[in-house]
């Protein structure tokens, strides 16, 4: 086993980093109290690499491993998590593509992603089709040389700024999972139509809308893969897509755990600082352990994937406990702020209300341990 960074990773890292620093920290509170989208910071992220990673050079991309696209989520979700889910949401719906798209799609699309900053989304969830996948309703009929989309997709990241779809649809919806058919669809085709904002608890720099489909005319050359390969495509973009989310967990807690730290330092109770009171400091050991524990679940997991590895149950184990973790960890950083803790004037309340939709996006937390479990069972 070797843990070390090449020094191209250290160099990656520590881009991401700094943008983080400078570019998102200073400005997350004001995007969380507005909801405004970032667009302008995002596109700076793009511009240098940090956006649209898994695209290879082929394609005018950087083709960057997941170990380093989670190198770099880790760092900037240290800044904000919102703002990070929106550059990552680009990767999540560029996947399929690079999955199973034809050469001509990835030459058209994968090219068009790198030609100018653009938007993705991913067009999974539906109102009543979220952890259950195979129960998707938005249908997709065949009319000659074309699919004509009739449905609504809901939590979609991007939603309301993306250029580009991904979207998932069933030609039956009666055969679950086997009828399932993944399209490649632009945002500006007839018959789209993009609900208002989602006014979220958390992560609110990020553009999450419902996404209405009537009557979309789909050329079929934009359908991914064969008809009814849907569910698999998109199980296989979530095997590829969850170490981010374990590093992104991660980037939060590690900014509980910095925020804490430096506080525990400067605030004093019965006149000594609190961090020499042994309740605090196995509050920061616990945080500091279960982000070690979460950081190493995650790149293990990232690894397989590069390794081409079957990552399933790797990836639900990072998934789920770095989420976990995040949300123990958020809420213990605000338990050692005391009241300050519960204020909009200190960032921990912040990172709490941002922890807590890690455990139920890309997969609820739940979800993620069925997976485990049969895994297991399967021996």
């Amino acid at each position: 086993m070797d843990f070390a960074l090449t020094d191209d990773q250290k160099a990656l890292q520590e881009t991401a980093r700094r943008f983080a620093q400078s570019e998102i920290a200073p400005v997350a509170a004001q995007y969380d109290q507005s909801g405004e989208f970032p667009r302008e910071i995002i596109q700076r992220a793009w511009e240098l690499g940090l956006s649209s990673t898994c695209i290879g050079p082929e394609y005018g991309g950087v083709g960057l491993s997941s170990v380093d696209n989670c190198l770099i989520t880790e760092e900037l979700s240290w800044g904000c998590s919102g703002f990070t889910t929106s550059i990552m949401a680009n990767d999540l719906g560029l996947m399929p593509i690079v999955i199973a798209g034809s050469e001509a799609q990835k030459k058209e699309w994968l090219g068009w992603a790198t030609a100018s900053f653009r938007m993705i989304a991913f067009c999974l969830s539906e109102p009543n089709a979220g952890s259950d996948v195979a129960g998707l309703q938005l249908l997709a009929e065949k009319s000659g040389d074309h699919y004509v989309l009739n449905g609504t997709k809901c939590w979609i990241t991007n939603g309301g700024v993306a250029d580009l779809y991904t979207v998932f649809t069933t030609q039956d919806r009666t055969s679950r999972h086997q009828g399932i058919t993944a399209f490649v669809v632009p945002s500006d085709l007839p018959g789209i139509t993009k609900g208002k904002k989602e006014d979220k608890m958390g992560q609110r720099a990020s553009d999450t809308r419902v996404i209405h489909f009537d009557n979309v005319r789909v050329p079929a050359s934009l359908r991914l893969g064969q008809e009814g390969e849907g569910f698999k495509i998109a199980m296989r973009t979530l095997d590829r897509t969850r170490p981010p989310i374990g590093a992104l967990a991660t980037g939060i807690a590690r900014r509980a755990l910095d925020e804490s730290l430096a506080y525990a330092r400067e605030r004093k109770a019965f006149g000594f600082p609190i961090a020499g009171f042994q309740a605090v400091q196995f509050m920061l050991a616990d945080m500091a352990k279960d982000i070690e524990a979460a950081r190493l679940l995650t790149l293990q997991s990232a690894w397989l994937v590069d390794h081409g590895a079957r990552a399933s149950k790797n990836s639900s184990f990072a998934k789920c406990f770095a989420t976990d973790a995040a949300m123990r960890i958020t809420t213990d950083a605000v338990q050692i702020f005391g009241g300050n803790g519960y204020t909009k004037e200190y960032p921990v309340e912040k990172l709490m209300r941002d922890a807590k939709l890690m455990q139920i996006y890309e997969g609820t937390n739940q979800i993620q341990r069925l997976v485990i479990a049969r895994e297991l069972l399967k021996g």
